[in-house]
């Protein structure tokens, strides 16, 4: 047996940690080799190495053999692989309260039902008792690597396009285009926009002068809100902004085409059919009636486009 000093036997320890598997072995029976006369005994009681690798590693080195390690078929192995059937019926709960993926990005399936449900649900509807099942984080690992997440179910989202999207602004655009082939014609886009807080807040405006300006660091305390509602004569683009304090009601909008109608009398003497786009704000639902009550209609024909 070769000497060894403290300082070389802390070297090849630190070098026989940072390998593994057949490596590991192969320099561990090299180095019982060269200064331990090969005995792996001597190699346990020096270097704290395991005796049988160090066996196993000198039969391989003699042999040329290399025995392949089957590290899968270590440990313990997973709950639902020791019992297949709760795997089964833990699928049939889950399945009926799941859904994809809205977005089709991942394989995993959406559900409300947690795993404490989950595991009451075995009991009282499969037969377990509570003795033989795993516990509630254990059932929810098991969700989990079945492909069942827990996260609330998304609400259905609206349908942005139907079949008689196309021909609506088909026909949108069709009477856009005979009104403004007409002189006698004047088309209009109408908007209500979200309601302006009044108050002294400070908006990240600045002043200039010589001490700033007081306001209001939240706003909370408004002291009115404003509802703005825009009218657009599209072809000379003439904007018309009106500020109401009431809601967007029908009654509203109409007030404001009165308005701006008795505002513009002179200026469209001419006009004898309004064209009208809206857009969608709060009471676009309800434009086919107030469109015939405003008032317009008592001296233009109105016709109504949704843009």
């Amino acid at each position: 047996m070769s000497e060894l000093r403290e300082q070389h036997i802390a070297t090849i320890k630190d070098t026989a940690r940072k390998l593994t598997g057949a490596k590991r072995r192969a320099f561990q029976a090299q180095v019982a080799l060269d200064y331990l006369d090969g005995s792996p005994r001597r190699a346990e009681t020096v270097f704290g190495w395991s005796r049988k690798s160090v066996e196993l590693g000198l039969h391989e080195l003699r042999t040329g053999i290399t025995c392949l390690d089957n590290s899968s078929a270590r440990g313990n192995r997973k709950t639902e692989e020791k019992i297949p059937q709760l795997e089964e019926d833990i699928r049939s709960l889950a399945e009926p309260d799941s859904q994809q993926d809205p977005k089709f990005q991942s394989p995993f399936r959406y559900t409300r039902t947690t795993a404490k449900a989950i595991r009451q649900a075995l009991i009282e509807k499969k037969g377990w008792k509570d003795e033989e099942l795993p516990c509630e984080k254990t059932i929810g690992n098991i969700l989990n690597r079945l492909g069942y997440r827990l996260r609330r179910v998304q609400k259905a989202k609206p349908v942005k396009r139907v079949r008689e999207t196309d021909a609506i602004f088909e026909n949108v655009k069709r009477e856009n285009e005979a009104s403004d082939q007409r002189e006698d014609s004047l088309r209009i886009s109408i908007d209500g926009k979200a309601k302006v807080d009044l108050g002294d807040f400070s908006r990240r405006g600045k002043s200039r002068g010589k001490e700033a300006t007081q306001a209001d660091d939240h706003d909370m305390r408004a002291k009115e809100k404003l509802a703005p509602f825009g009218i657009l004569d599209v072809p000379g683009g003439l904007l018309t902004v009106i500020f109401g304090i009431s809601r967007e009601t029908s009654d509203f909008i109409a007030d404001c085409l009165q308005q701006w109608w008795d505002m513009n009398r002179g200026r469209y003497r001419h006009i004898r059919q309004l064209v009208i786009n809206l857009d969608c704000f709060a009471s676009v639902g309800r434009t086919c009636c107030w469109c015939c009550d405003c008032g317009l209609n008592a001296r233009v024909p109105v016709i109504g486009g949704c843009g």
